[in-house]
């Protein structure tokens, strides 16, 4: 291992990351070791981490601060697309993990380093991200994966070195979850929640929100507006995508709004229950799909919905720098040309009820669809609509009955 004389960590600071750095030195003959965190709305999670890095044996500590890139670049797209993975998860650690990827690829180059290390498990979706992103950005670059190797078998075992290095942590046995924090969620994986018939301890759990019991017994009503697919304001006010997501945040988890509890198809194969908490992000998907309702055309509906869910298993498969995923981004930026109005919601004890929505390109037309009488809409003609429509149906019926009559 000695060809191994600096490498570049995905550094988070928790438990993994954490014992990483002393692991590495330990296991590459006193390598440096150069840690990167890529801030995309952790938030608190980051502070003191430079003084953790470099006191666990790290030389410095990059803390890049991507917010306004993670929003406008990779989630906003994923929302015009309405990408949704198994009807349920918003996708919050999937797209954040190739733009981190690629600026620690970006660092790793600059810095003249070795190899790239992550601390991703060899069960999880995330090695798979990141890998990804590291062989389209520097397909030479050698990756360690300590997950894959060390000799450790359990976060019960990893707690254990920790103590023996002294590496504080934010976590101790009785709450280790397994967690992953950014500006659009908060994922909440392990302990009670491996059995999928232990219903979450919400009142323990959540950070982003209340459960719907304990939300207002008012009603929040919330105005946004949308320009070709973005958001741009709120209760009239405009607002950058980071500013956004963080007030609809705000806004959903005070009213009990996105959190989703579900066990889902990992891409290695084994099915994982986790809980998930997306106020803002819900927010935003229900009422941009309001919008399209009006603004769309059936078709385009309609296939854009088949698209969404090939949308959601590349960005869930870790493919964002795919050929195929830019030109779905294509094809979905070429239907948000009139997506641009605004939606009115009644944010309620977790529930989103549609409260109005109006558009200057919808294609809404109160003349064509009233019950009252109308000189626009000849109901004559439906006759020999469903005559033409009905047709294969009718000839099939007719060969049918003639080959019965014929026995």
């Amino acid at each position: 291992m000695s060809e191994i004389k600096k490498v570049v960590l995905a550094y988070s600071g928790g438990l993994d990351t954490s014992i990483i750095i002393p692991w590495l030195k330990e296991n590459y003959d006193g390598c440096e070791v150069i840690a990167v965190s890529g801030d995309v709305g952790q938030g608190t999670e980051l502070d003191g981490l430079e003084e953790k890095a470099i006191a666990t044996g790290a030389s410095k500590l990059y803390i890049e601060d991507l917010k306004q890139e993670f929003i406008d670049e990779y989630v906003f797209p994923t929302l015009k697309a309405g990408a949704v993975y198994e009807n349920k998860y918003l996708l919050g650690t999937s797209f954040a993990r190739p733009i981190i990827a690629k600026r620690i690829v970006e660092i790793a180059l600059a810095e003249g380093a070795d190899a790239i290390c992550h601390g991703c498990t060899g069960k999880g979706n995330d090695q798979v991200r990141f890998e990804l992103a590291i062989k389209r950005f520097a397909p030479q670059m050698k990756i360690i994966a300590p997950w894959r190797v060390w000799e450790f078998k359990s976060r019960e075992q990893e707690i254990e070195y920790a103590e023996q290095h002294n590496i504080p942590l934010k976590i101790n046995r009785e709450t280790n979850y397994s967690k992953d924090k950014n500006l659009w969620h908060l994922s909440h994986e392990g302990l009670d929640l491996e059995n999928p018939w232990n219903e979450p301890m919400y009142d323990k759990i959540l950070e982003m929100g209340v459960s719907p019991e304990m939300a207002p017994d008012e009603p929040t009503y919330i105005t946004l507006r949308f320009e070709k697919g973005i958001p741009v304001a709120l209760n009239g006010e405009e607002l950058d995508g980071p500013a956004m997501v963080a007030a609809l945040n705000e806004l959903g988890g005070r009213n009990g709004i996105g959190i989703a509890d579900m066990v889902e198809n990992r891409l290695v194969g084994m099915k994982s229950r986790g809980v998930y908490e997306t106020p803002g992000g819900t927010i935003l998907y229900h009422a941009h799909n309001k919008l399209e309702e009006i603004c769309l055309d059936r078709d385009t509906y309609h296939y854009k919905q088949q698209v969404a869910i090939r949308f959601a298993e590349l960005v869930y498969f870790g493919q964002w720098f795919t050929p195929l995923r830019e030109a779905l981004s294509a094809f979905v930026d070429r239907t948000q040309e009139n997506v641009t109005g605004e939606v009115r919601l009644k944010l309620y004890k977790g529930n989103i009820i549609d409260a109005g929505v109006r558009s200057p390109y919808s294609l809404y037309d109160e003349d064509i669809a009233t019950f009252d009488e109308d000189e626009v809409y000849d109901q004559n003609d439906s006759a020999g609509f469903i005559n033409l429509f009905g047709l294969p149906i009718k000839v099939q019926a007719m060969k049918e009955q003639a080959a019965k009559n014929n026995k």
